[in-house]
């Protein structure tokens, strides 16, 4: 058994060109996500964008900021971020143990949000989960793999869940929607959560959910900018539960909100307590337990930059918070993550630290 001492519990994988090839049927060929190689840099086409999607930006770890570019030709990308070997090897540099894997943020919500044609995105997601598996089978115990959900209802995504959780490497599922398709939690979503509660199945939401399809960024700075702001749709989200009693219905389901950061958390438990006390008992709706005490049963963040966190640990929850290296995006700090590891915990003790870097995510994907 593995000895976990630091686990990302949110990294990407970079989807090198082959993805769809050879796992789509035929009549699909020509409509599956390709690449093309253009004079100022490659990028993805995908159905329903009107331009191809860049990767520059998912692919930068450790090559310092004058390499930040949104275009790059794919034959310059290092095989440390698309190749399971010399991934490992990345791991090793940055003395991380295991990954959890997310998929490039523009491939994946893509994915979630064409899906005019049932049976073309069922299958598009299908074969994009089979590739993950593939990577990830390479050494399941080190590379996590989280298997996407169609968004076409929740019949579809309960059958997508229960295929890939019996595939190799694949410990989770990522929404890009509600199990329905939709943008709103409903008791129609009730299935869902029923298989991931009893499988033990963390379901995992990434920055946010996907309302539209994402282009290339037109201005990159005020891109990063506005990023420091990715909580907005996970604190309507975690309230949205709440709310709807998911939480008093499956009270063993866990719900992961990955590079949301949670130095935000402790105000926002104290204001749903503080307002659901003063409403009228007559009328407001009953809980099994307080709000704040939702975000300590059942709700998980990612923390890449946020010393802000690890300092109120106790007031987010200590066994709530899973550190992340964001790798390979310009946001980490990879291969020099445990110098600013060794910073930012400084005076944190040692039982605290590890759930943090690794304990909290070793239970909630169950490794080991």
């Amino acid at each position: 058994m593995r000895d976990y001492k630091l686990i990302s519990g949110d990294s990407h994988v970079v989807e090198p060109p082959d993805v769809w090839e050879g796992r789509v049927l035929a009549k699909y060929k020509d409509r599956a996500p390709h690449m093309v190689y253009m004079e100022h840099g490659d990028g993805w086409i995908m159905e329903g964008t009107d331009e191809p999607l860049p990767f520059g930006l998912v692919q930068c770890a450790g090559l310092g900021p004058e390499n930040y570019l949104t275009w790059v030709k794919w034959d310059s990308v290092r095989p440390l971020v698309y190749e399971p070997g010399p991934r490992l090897l990345a791991q090793d540099q940055g003395a991380t143990d295991a990954e959890v894997l997310y998929p490039s943020p523009r491939i994946g919500n893509n994915l979630f949000t064409t899906n005019a044609d049932a049976e073309f995105h069922v299958a598009m997601i299908r074969a994009y989960n089979d590739w993950l598996s593939d990577f990830c089978s390479h050494a399941p115990d080190r590379l996590i793999g989280l298997a996407l959900m169609p968004t076409l209802g929740v019949g579809s995504a309960l059958e997508e869940m229960r295929r890939t959780m019996k595939l190799p490497g694949l410990r989770g599922v990522v929404l890009g929607r509600y199990p329905t398709g939709e943008m709103a939690v409903t008791l129609e979503d009730d299935p869902f959560w029923a298989e991931a509660e009893a499988s033990g199945t963390p379901v995992n939401i990434h920055v946010s959910l996907a309302g539209q399809q994402m282009g290339a960024a037109k201005t990159p700075f005020f891109g990063a900018f506005t990023g420091a702001l990715r909580f907005s749709d996970a604190s309507h989200r975690c309230q949205e539960l709440i709310y709807n009693k998911v939480f008093d219905r499956f009270p063993k389901l866990n719900a992961v909100f990955a590079e949301v950061d949670a130095g935000w958390i402790p105000y926002v438990k104290e204001q749903l307590d503080d307002r659901y006390s003063r409403q009228n008992k007559a009328t407001r709706p009953e809980f099994d337990l307080l709000p704040s005490e939702y975000f300590d049963r059942n709700m998980y963040w990612t923390i890449v930059a946020d010393g802000l966190s690890i300092k109120y640990r106790n007031d987010v929850g200590v066994g709530q918070i899973m550190w992340s290296s964001d790798f390979p995006h310009g946001t980490c700090d990879w291969p020099e993550s445990m110098k600013v590891i060794e910073r930012d915990f400084a005076g944190v003790p040692a039982e605290d630290r590890h759930k943090i870097l690794a304990g909290n995510a070793a239970r909630v994907y169950h490794l080991g």
